[in-house]
């Protein structure tokens, strides 16, 4: 049964099975389009060549998951996931043709689309059953956002009319996604300087005028006074914090779930006043 998606960190039994499925992967040749094991007749491609194969990715820094490797020895999960974004790279569906009797080996051809594909299903089944928060998308291992988050980042389009506002939010969206906990503090900095940009965007106002005017347009009432409370206690976030500014007296964010908490809530202002004043996705 699939557990929630919220681990962050890989155990020895999935981290065990992630290297095993690229050590398969090995053994059944799907590396042999990247890493081809030349017929000795000249006639074919008869397979991968290993020699090769740990050859780059020693080039690389990445770990041999072959011969006997020590699970003990893949110290962190970057390891892991490097050599899953190396392998999806490089991967191929090898489709056996001609039986060469004389050598007692198939010839090949590959099919990356299809090799790639599943290499991205079986791993994502590895992480979903295990309850990893993070996916193989499009070759990259890539952090899931809490769910409430999630679809809204995957899809939202970034269309304000100011160019360095939408670059700040797209760069902040990237960084959040990413699987380093220092990009995803780094996102924190991208989209508080997003929420400075967007005071201004208004045309000839200055913070203080832009932020009310965005305020007016987005609610009336007892609303609109407690969404310019909650905009005063951002601004604050970002001045007290570790995430603007680098001071010694800065409070740090050591925690990938307060990240989280302080992502949703500043991306959830900004999302409500961009769709207000008809500037949102």
């Amino acid at each position: 049964m699939a557990q929630p998606r919220v681990k962050e960190s890989l155990d020895q039994a999935i981290r065990e099975a992630l290297i095993t499925l690229v050590h398969s992967r090995i053994d059944e040749e799907w590396f042999g389009q990247a890493f081809p094991d030349a017929c000795p007749d000249g006639y074919g491609n008869a397979g991968t060549d290993r020699s090769k194969m740990k050859a780059m990715m020693k080039g690389y820094g990445l770990l041999w998951p072959v011969d006997g490797f020590d699970a003990d020895t893949w110290t962190s999960d970057t390891h892991v996931f490097d050599l899953l974004e190396f392998s999806y790279e490089c991967i191929a569906l090898p489709e056996p043709g001609n039986f060469h009797s004389f050598f007692a080996h198939h010839h090949y051809s590959y099919d990356q689309d299809a090799g790639r594909a599943r290499f991205t299903a079986d791993v994502n089944r590895l992480f979903e059953r295990n309850g990893i928060a993070f996916e193989l998308k499009d070759g990259e291992i890539v952090r899931l956002a809490p769910t409430v988050l999630h679809e809204e980042l995957a899809h939202y389009v970034f269309q304000t009319g100011d160019t360095a506002l939408d670059k700040l939010l797209e760069v902040a969206r990237d960084k959040f996604l990413k699987r380093s906990a220092q990009e995803r503090q780094e996102s924190l900095e991208k989209l508080w300087d997003a929420w400075e940009r967007l005071k201004t965007i208004e045309p000839g106002a200055d913070k203080n005028n832009g932020i009310r005017g965005l305020l007016d347009k987005a609610a009336a009432g007892p609303l609109r006074d407690r969404l310019e409370q909650e905009a005063k206690e951002l601004t604050e976030i970002g001045n007290k914090f570790m995430i603007r500014h680098m001071e010694t007296d800065k409070v740090a964010i050591e925690h990938s779930v307060h990240v989280d908490y302080l992502f949703h809530r500043m991306f959830a202002m900004i999302r409500l006043l961009l769709k207000e004043s008809d500037r949102g996705g």
